[in-house]
């Protein structure tokens, strides 16, 4: 694990904005309600949750973005820039946050570090790092009732039956996103996106911690994150037996 940045570091704000970084299978979900277990009492905000949210409502934001999608357009920045902006000013967020799937651009980033400033907040990245090699053989190894929907692993649970779902007998599938070459893809994806955004928040000064996402215990990750944002203090250790 590394730390990297410190610009931020004993300025005196000790509210914690979280970016949790992490390539498709990094353990990014998990993380995020494990910190928010132990150590960091805001809400966990994704900006798909809060698309999929404006569009079951059918306000005026979610019918553009149904707009938007039903053209195969991308949701633009200045669109996503505002819900977020939107989200940040609610309660809850008051004691921090943990910001997942945002930014996924250099013009986000930029303005996710001006609305953090105008809150007092103080933006930490955390960088889930993994190996793809095993992202790949562990996602690739998946296998889905088309029934009933249940999961298996080739590996890790196989059916009783290779091949065969242990609950109706109907025969399992691969996914269009478990395929290997859909993983690699979204992988370089992933790295693509990403390696630009670490490099601009490094240089901006915000702390990176950076830790290897897949070879230890979620608990164990999530105890060494909550050390460091004590460290930096932007965090509230709670985990026991630490």
């Amino acid at each position: 694990m590394s730390d990297v940045g410190g610009a931020n570091a004993g300025s005196g704000n000790t509210i914690p904005a979280v970016i949790l970084f992490g390539s498709p299978g990094s353990g990014k979900g998990t993380q995020a309600k494990l910190l928010r277990q132990n150590c960091l009492p805001g809400p966990h905000i994704s900006t798909g949750d809060m698309l999929r949210h404006h569009i079951e409502a059918g306000d005026e934001i979610g019918q553009e973005v149904r707009k938007l999608m039903k053209s195969g357009r991308l949701v633009p920045d200045e669109l996503v820039n505002r819900l977020v902006d939107i989200r940040l000013q609610d309660p809850d967020c008051r004691d921090g946050v943990i910001l997942d799937g945002y930014p996924r651009t250099l013009a986000q980033a930029g303005v996710l570090l001006k609305l953090l400033r105008l809150r007092g907040m103080v933006p930490v990245v955390v960088h889930l790092m993994v190996d793809y090699e095993k992202i790949v053989a562990r996602l690739s190894g998946r296998r889905q009732c088309p029934v009933c929907g249940t999961l298996y692993s080739v590996s890790t649970n196989p059916p009783k039956v290779a091949g065969i779902c242990d609950r109706d007998g109907a025969a399992l599938v691969t996914r269009d996103d478990d395929r290997e070459d859909v993983i690699r893809e979204r992988l370089r994806q992933y790295e693509l996106q990403t390696r630009p955004l670490l490099e601009f928040f490094g240089t901006a000064g915000v702390r990176i911690f950076e830790i290897a996402g897949g070879s230890a215990d979620p608990a164990s990750i999530s105890g060494d994150i909550c050390r460091f944002l004590e460290s930096v203090k932007v965090g509230s250790l709670r985990v026991s037996g630490s």
